[in-house]
């Protein structure tokens, strides 16, 4: 990939500036070990889904809610439901709610710190955008980690009403750019959402690929993986 050939880079957010690459679901898992939650691996996957469906059906997230808010909203979801199918006893989501909501507030903030002078560096020689499958918060939860100016805009999949991985969305932030397809530069984690329908567009892309949702999305390849969003760099500069 030559750099001379990019103009402007697309970044996605979840999962590729706030979580090193890694599916978030393996982050909250981790805040259920470190609480001592007891469940196991796939109680959890299914009090995730079940909470991630609720967030898509019913409008809990507001748009003045920060990152901690939205994770305190989330793990009260999955943890209710664990409780109301008999696998934690009553009393559970004021034990667990908070702490897990820190623990993945904590790492979050953790990845976005290195990711930070990694967006300093290239905000110096390109316009950005974001775009975000997100709940119609992401303004708030990036000005909150001190990340909103980075960005020149930002397409928010419940602003503009278009989901990943529909093209459509990766196009607008193309729009937004006022570039050609092909001298943009589009970083994301998830093939399927990110990679597939950028490059689609005509799109440059680099997979931060971490360990995803299922096995045969581990197993996938694609010749341009990074593993570490400081990758970036080596590319674009």
């Amino acid at each position: 990939m030559e750099n001379s050939d990019i103009r402007g880079i697309i970044f996605d957010y979840g999962g590729t500036i706030d979580s090193r690459g890694v599916h978030w679901s393996e982050i909250i898992w981790d805040g259920y070990c470190n609480c001592n939650v007891p469940v196991d691996k796939q109680q959890f996957r299914d009090c995730y889904v079940f909470a991630e469906r609720e967030l898509a059906k019913t409008r809990h997230i507001l748009p003045h809610h920060n990152f901690y808010d939205l994770l305190l909203i989330k793990m009260q979801i999955e943890i209710g439901n664990l409780v109301d199918n008999g696998i934690l006893p009553q009393g559970s989501i004021e034990k667990y709610a908070q702490p897990i909501a820190q623990y993945c507030y904590d790492a979050a903030k953790g990845s976005i710190a290195e990711a930070i002078p990694v967006l300093e560096k290239l905000k110096k020689h390109y316009p950005m955008v974001l775009v975000s499958n997100f709940y119609g918060n992401v303004e708030s939860v990036l000005s909150d980690f001190g990340l909103r100016h980075f960005f020149d805009s930002i397409i928010e999949s419940a602003v503009v009403g278009v989901r990943k991985p529909d093209p459509k969305i990766f196009a607008l932030g193309v729009e937004a750019l006022g570039l050609e397809p092909e001298q943009v530069l589009v970083v994301g984690d998830s093939y399927k959402k990110d990679i597939v329908p950028a490059e689609s567009l005509g799109c440059k892309v680099l997979w931060l690929k971490g360990k995803g949702w299922t096995a045969d999305e581990d197993a996938v390849m694609h010749p341009n993986i990074i593993k570490n969003i400081s990758e970036v760099l080596n590319v674009a500069l």
